[in-house]
């Protein structure tokens, strides 16, 4: 049974005939339309197909070739490029590693300069303003004018253990800029207000044990990094260590610094200022070690303790004689091979000698010396000054000492009192002090017969010329 028609439905034949024409033509259309599609995408697939196809070709050809360069087997020699007829080219490549580039130096025209400070044995030292930045800064320059052979070797001595020794205690090396000619070149330096040597003979009162303690810990603390790198300052004293308004030490003057091994090489004696010289170099000892730098620390902490230098000898005998009027007299106890130095030949020892002590247990200094210094001071000072290099400690035992862990405790950087700067306003005050050795000298075998006679070697019959030693007058 047929569905019923609309009665709005047009029952005309014809016009039914062509609604049934145009949905077969739109059939055909659709129909067409498919087959296109289909027929491209059979197209684009045989492509895809094809340059497969050809690549695998190509990579086939690549692995059937020669290679340019094969690995020998054997020791048959290689054939040149003409018996082969053609050309090899191998293509080097070069490794790059990031380095600092080369540079020219900035002009010392970048710093206002403000005021002289001081001279040094190896360096003159201004006081100056970076342009730039306004920073004050230390410019020292070096004495290159008496330098025959070129760039004295102190100088770059000085640059490259600047350059190596980061620290807080260190006084740091920010650039190095050049003058108009070749020998004018400074070195700029961080700047601080004070040397110690000045603060000291300023004072009128010592400073307190707690702020002692604090000096001399940021001293241990710079010279055990150094140790730890290999490097001897050769240098220390109070007027090399500068100190700012904020209770930090920094050591400075590494003109005389220089690398060391184990074993330590063969070096020369002329090296600390007199006053500061441990009693194997006034021997004439060619090989020796951080213990220098050691009794060096051991001269600076009694200086701290006195606001004056413990041994202010006029000549390399005074010296010696006035080293043991304190520490007594080297015994075969104490030091057992003080006789193989050269210059220990000639000393006379006092018959009566006392036998306290042994080689590594030094006795302690003299209680009336250092009345108010504790036991465990007192027993740290007497380890520094040991007359046996290898009775006193490294630095990282001394920091380790129980004088720095008993009351009072160090004092806080931040609680350091202020001092006014001299370098700010003034030239800072020669001293009647000696100088450091020069670079270069011969150190001669000095006599020390009479360091326990009459006088104690500072007479006027035993006044040696003392090897690198000039008394400056102010």
């Amino acid at each position: 049974m047929s569905a019923p028609k609309s009665r709005w439905a047009n029952e005309d034949p014809e016009e039914e005939a062509a609604i049934a024409l145009r949905k077969r033509e739109k059939e055909e259309k659709k129909r067409a339309k498919a087959e296109r599609q289909k027929l491209v995408e059979q197209q684009q697939q045989q492509q895809q197909k094809q340059s497969a196809a050809a690549e695998q070709a190509d990579s086939a050809e690549k692995a059937t070739e020669r290679p340019t360069k094969r690995r020998r087997i054997s020791n048959e020699p290689i054939p040149s490029a003409e018996t082969e007829g053609e050309k090899v080219e191998v293509q080097r490549k070069l490794l790059r590693f990031p380095a600092p580039e080369w540079a020219p130096c900035r002009h010392v025209d970048n710093y206002e300069p403000l005021n002289h400070i001081e001279e040094g044995s190896y360096g003159l030292v201004s006081r100056a303003k970076d342009l730039v930045t306004g920073e004050v800064v230390a410019l020292k320059k070096l004495k290159l004018d008496n330098s025959p052979d070129g760039f004295p070797v102190t100088g770059l001595r000085e640059i490259q253990t600047l350059q190596r020794a980061r620290h807080n205690n260190i006084v740091r090396l920010r650039e190095i800029v050049m003058g108009t000619s070749m020998n004018d070149v400074y070195l700029v330096m961080d700047f601080l207000e004070h040397d110690l040597k000045t603060l000291l003979d300023d004072m009128k009162e010592p400073f307190l044990p707690s702020e002692i303690k604090t000096l001399l810990q940021q001293i241990m603390s710079a010279t055990e990094f150094l140790h730890s790198h290999w490097i001897l300052h050769r240098d220390l004293k109070t007027s090399n260590l500068l100190m700012n308004n904020r209770g930090e030490i920094k050591i400075a003057d590494f003109g005389m610094a220089r690398y060391y091994g184990d074993p330590p090489p063969k070096l020369t004696q002329l090296v600390v200022t007199l006053w500061y010289r441990s009693p194997e170099l006034l021997l004439g000892a060619e090989e020796y070690g951080p213990e220098i730098d050691i009794w060096s620390i051991g001269c600076i902490f009694g200086e701290l303790l006195t606001t004056d230098p413990l041994f202010q000898g006029k000549n390399e005998v005074d010296q010696l004689s006035k080293i043991f009027a304190v520490t007594g007299p080297p015994t075969q106890q104490i030091w057992p091979t003080f006789r193989s130095l050269p210059n220990a030949k000639s000393l006379r020892l006092p018959p009566s000698t006392s036998s306290l002590g042994s080689p590594m247990n030094p006795p302690l200094l003299p209680r009336s010396k250092f009345p108010y210094l504790t036991n465990a001071g007192l027993s740290l000072l007497s380890s520094l000054l040991a007359l046996n290099p290898s009775a006193r400690p490294t630095a990282a035992q001394c920091l380790k000492h129980s004088y720095f862990r008993e009351d009072p405790r160090p004092k806080a950087k931040e609680m350091f009192p202020t001092f006014p700067s001299k370098a700010g306003q003034e030239r800072r005050r020669r001293r009647a002090t000696p100088e450091a050795p020069k670079h270069g000298e011969e150190a001669p075998r000095l006599d020390f017969a009479n360091v326990f006679g009459s006088g104690g070697g500072g007479g006027a019959g035993s006044a040696e010329a003392g090897a690198g030693f000039t008394l400056r007058l102010g």
